[in-house]
């Protein structure tokens, strides 16, 4: 481990001066690669730095309990000595956590996807509260949302709705969220008080740009139709909704959130290349391994992920085992606790994986 952290370390230093260098300045491309590489790995220089700092302190000490004749002085170091060692450990285990290989999406924006599922009109309730919920997260986040398409049911509900969310790692914070999500309450139509389960599927897509997914366009069918829903003059009177499906695959997307045909066609590109390449990431990942797909952030949406329970006021991730009493605050975007649980475990997962290694 310390050999790859010397080599991190003089790579580091390395990129340090390039950063100054007049040539690597006066070429954009360059500098912008340079600076993005130099800030991965600060973080864990900073760590390793600290490391042995921590270790020199430790070593001190150890001469000053070995060599002190003075009882008060020695008692002291002692003290000291825990204090250091103690630090010295948890430095070390957060310089595991940070070589743990990263997702290579960690750093993207993403394309949430929220479909009702069992339950009728009530899933589709479900699925608009959920959809607020990751709203309010962003907003905490000050990540910012916008919505692509939205079909909403009879009762104010959300059938389907498809957004992307921009901002600081927002991949890396909400790439557990994909699965099967329900609810148990009583719905608003229940008028003998019993408690109904329903259900939704949430994916969430990283975005990804036009050169990382090839498209042939004579593998698209491209239709366009008159948008329908709450919307201003352009409502039923003009051809701006699009719809693409992917011959080869059979993956339809429509956009009809704006006015401008070349707008909403944009934005369903966008949503058909991230879900091929979604495609293909779990094409490659099902070769590599199949009992991955158990693991935390497989990303399987048939698998039940999360249970809402109202009466309860209780919000459990089944593959965590972790349950909170404050499902109130939790519909109100207060996530973060649960997505620090699911990270935590599956970083203890992948230290697992690098032992074994």
């Amino acid at each position: 481990m310390f050999e790859k952290l010397d080599s991190i370390e003089e790579r580091y230093n390395q990129l340090c001066i390039e950063l100054g260098d007049p040539e690597v300045v006066s070429n954009p491309k360059r500098l912008e690669q340079t600076a993005r590489v130099h800030s991965e790995l600060e973080e864990i220089v900073e760590e390793y730095r600290r490391y042995k700092y921590l270790s020199e302190q430790v070593r001190q000490s150890k001469v000053l309990i070995e060599e002190e004749s003075d009882p008060e002085l020695v008692e002291l170091a002692e003290e000291e000595l825990d204090s250091l060692q103690e630090r010295l450990s948890q430095c070390e285990q957060n310089l595991r956590l940070l070589l743990i290989p990263k997702d290579p999406n960690d750093e993207r924006n993403v394309i949430l996807e929220i479909r009702a599922g069992t339950g009728g009109d009530e899933a589709t309730l479900f699925a608009q509260e959920i959809f607020r919920m990751y709203n309010r997260y962003a907003e905490a986040k000050r990540w910012k949302t916008e919505l692509i398409s939205a079909n909403y049911s009879s009762v104010g509900g959300l059938k389907e709705v498809i957004a992307t969310i921009n901002g600081k790692r927002v991949y890396s914070r909400l790439r557990f969220e994909s699965g099967v999500q329900r609810v148990q309450r009583v719905p608003e139509t229940e008028t003998q008080g019993r408690i109904h389960t329903s259900a939704i599927t949430v994916a969430v897509l990283p975005e990804v740009e036009d050169v990382e997914v090839a498209i042939d366009p004579n593998e698209l069918r491209i239709d366009t139709y008159c948008s329908s829903g709450p919307g201003g003059q352009s409502v039923n009177t003009t051809y701006s909704a699009v719809r693409i499906t992917h011959l080869p695959t059979g993956e339809v997307v429509t956009c009809q959130d704006e006015k401008s045909q070349i707008k909403n066609k944009a934005k369903a590109m966008k949503v058909l290349r991230s879900r091929l390449y979604e495609k293909a990431l779990q094409e490659q990942q099902d070769e590599i391994a199949a009992n991955r797909r158990s693991m935390v952030g497989s990303g399987d949406r048939s698998e039940k992920i999360r249970t809402y329970n109202f009466p309860q006021n209780r919000v459990t991730d089944h593959r965590i085992g972790l349950t909170l009493h404050r499902l109130d605050s939790v519909m109100e975007g207060d996530l973060d606790e649960v997505i620090d649980a699911l990270v935590t475990h599956f970083q203890a997962e992948a230290l697992k994986e690098l032992a074994i290694a």
